[in-house]
């Protein structure tokens, strides 16, 4: 190819050497092939070239400094998890101790939602700027402050702006963990490794839910903060993402930072070139504001990352998650905190699950049985409503309701409920990680946000009617599913944003 257009380019010369304007013109296409050339030259090299880790170079066991760093950054999960559990157990305490009503104890609740969205809008901004250790440190400071406004607060203003502070933190939090795990992982345990952020994340809603049954709901609060400023000091010593570091164009610092990661006898030489060359590529594009997002180069990976957290919440996640007690009693099932602690574990059994089966039977296959299993629980659960609208036995309605709910919170977690974040964090092209990472965890937070809001009025409205609706969108979740997301599984960050 090269020599081909080194001929055109002599015959150019021919032509315009014979006058003094013809001698800028050749060289500036002298310069143009050069250019050329040295980007197809990186292309190949990233698209054409296989891309191995340093598994290929016989180090691919996960070492120390990779289980310390996971270990670090999924406590993050654990707390907003406790976030997430903290405030079904506490409702009595707080609203006798403080004299809330149900409409003032309904606001604090929900606000952590929308302290989220405030979060999401800069989370990708606040890692690519800052780094991924930096913006996780950040939000813990959010998530503590806001803890301890809980703990010493004497009124509902001081208890929503700490909801809303942990929020903001937890907003941060739910995007930065997974690209940061995605990012200093190999290949063949990237998914498994940043499957753990959902199984952490489930152990924190079950630990606070039973511990804030049994104590005192400012004790409770001061517990949610212990993960907080564990991960807080825990980021002073775990390594940078190489691949940050290798953006920021601090060489020296990325390949120790690689070295560190990967094991001082490791022959880290493949891997290190191919993220160099792959971000030098990316840095020539230079697509890093928002706009540049609705590029066409980028619509699928943008279609894929919106569409998967969207389907993620308004299939009735928050329906399920902030009401599960107000669903059993409507349906007439004791809702008792042991029927309640054991779905809860049982939640934490189904993420275990995903993280083990993650990188053996890829991300596409366990979304769909996810994405059918949630839409089966939604249909069962409707039904149960259904034939209570027709005075069925009281027993069919009840059993019916508490199936319904445990497929589709069993069928959730194996999938739905930490894969989306997994994709986002590896299809994104590192010069779009920021943009495009604060859009879809906005999408995603504001989603959460209009189901939790619009929940009882849908129940009040239709309570069979809405958990159809519900199903609806989850079939249509798995067509999408199904057709759009790619499978990432066994392949490196760089093949997969550059064959896009």
């Amino acid at each position: 190819m090269f020599e081909s257009r080194a001929t055109s380019l002599g015959l150019s010369i021919k032509e315009k050497i014979k006058d003094k304007e013809g001698i800028t013109a050749v060289v500036s296409s002298v310069s143009h092939v050069i250019s050329m050339e040295k980007n197809e030259m990186l292309e190949g090299l990233i698209t054409k070239r296989p891309v191995l880790d340093v598994g290929a170079t016989g180090s691919s066991s996960v070492t120390i400094t990779v289980i310390f760093s996971t270990l670090v950054a999924v406590s993050g999960a654990y707390a907003f998890g406790s976030a997430v559990g903290y405030s079904s157990p506490a409702k009595t305490g707080v609203m006798e101790d403080l004299g809330l009503s149900l409409a003032q104890y309904a606001v604090f609740s929900s606000i952590l939602t929308v302290g989220g969205v405030i979060g999401a809008a800069c989370s990708g901004k606040m890692a690519d700027r800052l780094g991924r250790r930096c913006a996780m440190g950040i939000s813990q400071i959010f998530c503590i402050t806001g803890w301890l406004a809980i703990v010493f607060s004497k009124d509902a203003l001081w208890l929503d702006l700490g909801r809303l502070l942990v929020g903001c933190g937890s907003g941060v939090l739910c995007y930065v963990i997974p690209l940061y795990l995605s990012e200093i992982s190999t290949k063949n345990v990237r998914g498994a490794l940043a499957s753990l952020f959902t199984v952490m994340l489930c152990c924190g809603k079950a630990v606070m839910f039973i511990t804030g049954s049994l104590i005192n709901w400012r004790t409770s609060a001061l517990i949610g903060a212990i993960p907080c400023v564990l991960q807080l000091i825990g980021v002073f010593f775990i390594p940078e993402s190489p691949r940050w570091l290798a953006k920021t164009n601090a060489p020296k610092v990325f390949e120790a930072a690689l070295r560190r990661l990967r094991g001082e006898n490791a022959d880290i030489s493949q891997e290190a070139t191919d993220i160099r060359l792959y971000s030098e590529y990316m840095q020539q594009i230079s697509d890093e504001g928002f706009l540049n997002l609705f590029q066409k180069r980028y619509i699928n990976q943008l279609t894929v990352g919106v569409g998967l957290m969207v389907f993620q919440q308004i299939g009735g996640l928050n329906g399920f998650a902030y009401y599960t007690s107000f669903i059993f009693e409507s349906a007439g099932f004791p809702s008792s905190v042991g029927s309640i602690a054991v779905a809860v574990l049982q939640q934490i059994l189904m993420a275990i699950l995903g993280v083990l089966f993650i990188d053996k039977f890829g991300r596409r296959p366990l979304l769909l049985i996810s994405a059918s299993g949630t839409c089966l629980g939604c249909v069962i659960t409707g039904l149960s409503f259904f034939l209570q609208d027709f005075h069925a036995s009281k027993d069919l309605t009840a059993t019916l309701v508490i199936i319904g709910v445990l497929v589709f919170m069993l069928s959730f977690d194996v999938g739905l409920g930490g894969i989306p974040w997994i994709i986002v964090s590896e299809i994104f092209p590192i010069n779009i990680k920021g943009s495009g990472g604060s859009l879809v965890n906005l999408m995603n937070w504001t989603s959460s946000w209009v189901v939790s809001y619009t929940f009882t009025f849908l129940f009040e409205w239709n309570s069979a009617g809405t958990f159809f609706i519900f199903a609806f969108i989850g079939a249509v979740g798995i067509l999408f599913i199904g057709k759009l997301v790619p499978e990432t599984k066994g392949r490196t960050l760089e093949e997969l944003q550059t064959c896009q």
